[in-house]
């Protein structure tokens, strides 16, 4: 089979190569996918730059999520038939190849109405999005949240999430006209970070209060920032330091206030519990009947992955990005 394959961490196109490479053949509690798409995430890039926080080693067949056919199953695998059509989550990696084993437990029926290419961009941005507002945070009616690079692809899915449960949400964004996505899918107020202090805007909107949950994937300084804008026993909510780390002063800041803080990976959630499988059921059934919107802003080939990692770095896209692999078809 074709893969994408990252040589070195070193972030340079000649690192990224093309190879052929022998199919694997599932284990117990695995699944073969022939994957029809693949999804590329900020995490991607990171294990192409060699920052990522979940240390990979390399030479590394890159990409973490894929949609396709089950083309084969492990021993004991009986949840899944062959021929099913399935979006996917791979923590090893091996997304952007033209087969991936995956554990069982990871893998998801597609819906009639959820496309292929809809199942390789939904899977981890719009369940790190409902997991980081439903399953390590609570989000209820009334409550009002600053979601920090909300144009992004997980941004957008946490507008909708919150909207759907009856929240108010204002949002950050780094550069000029990603906000404007952001409003359209529902945020309250979305605020150009080198235009207007967040900070200001967040106290007038909740009549000098704070907000009651602050979600991030920026770190350093926008975090650090944050704790101005958010209530005592607020929750602050982290999923990503594109920015940097925390600053080493973040438990007197936590303390101050008597915040909570999160760190969410979504490797980390129990992928055999009730309340994954409850969540992936209405972040489908939302995506179904139209109430989710998962927008892809470009579609690229395993020949053209230099060019996808490029797009994505030029931080200019608002929403999902995905790779076609080989001739295999959205049925």
């Amino acid at each position: 089979m074709r893969a994408v394959i990252f040589n070195r961490p070193d972030g340079q196109p000649s690192s990224t190569v093309i190879q052929d490479m022998d199919t694997t053949t599932p284990g117990a509690g695995q699944v073969l996918v022939r994957n029809a798409f693949a999804g590329l995430n900020y995490a991607d890039l990171m294990m192409r730059t060699g920052i990522y926080p979940h240390p990979k080693g390399y030479p590394l067949v890159a990409g973490l999520e894929m949609s396709g056919h089950v083309e084969a199953l492990g021993p004991d695998v009986q949840s899944i038939q062959i021929g099913q059509r399935v979006a996917a989550f791979s923590e090893d990696a091996g997304a952007f190849a033209e087969y991936c084993v995956v554990p069982a437990e990871r893998v998801v029926a597609l819906p009639d109405a959820v496309s292929l290419e809809t199942g390789a961009a939904f899977y981890i941005q719009s369940m790190t999005a409902w997991n980081l507002l439903h399953t390590v945070s609570t989000t209820r009616p009334g409550d009002v949240l600053l979601v920090h690079a909300i144009g992004g692809g997980v941004g957008l899915q946490l507008t909708q999430i919150a909207k759907a449960a009856g929240a108010r949400v204002i949002g950050t964004v780094g550069t000029p006209g990603k906000d404007t996505r952001a409003l359209e899918f529902g945020a309250d107020r979305v605020v150009l970070r080198s235009e207007e202090d967040f900070v200001d805007i967040a106290l007038e909107m909740t009549g000098g209060r704070g907000v009651d949950k602050v979600v991030d994937s920026t770190g350093a300084s926008i975090l650090d920032r944050s704790f101005d804008a958010i209530r005592p026993l607020g929750h602050v909510v982290s999923y990503g330091e594109a920015e940097g780390k925390p600053y080493p002063t973040l438990w007197e800041r936590i303390v101050q206030k008597s915040l909570t803080f999160t760190r969410l990976h979504v490797g980390h959630l129990d992928y055999t519990s009730d309340a994954w499988r409850d969540g992936t059921r209405t972040v489908l059934g939302m995506i179904a009947d139209g109430s989710l919107k998962v927008p892809v802003e470009g579609c690229f080939t395993l020949d053209t992955v230099n060019e996808m990692f490029d797009t994505l770095a030029s931080r200019q896209t608002a929403g999902k990005l995905i790779m076609r692999i080989g001739d295999a078809p959205d049925t």
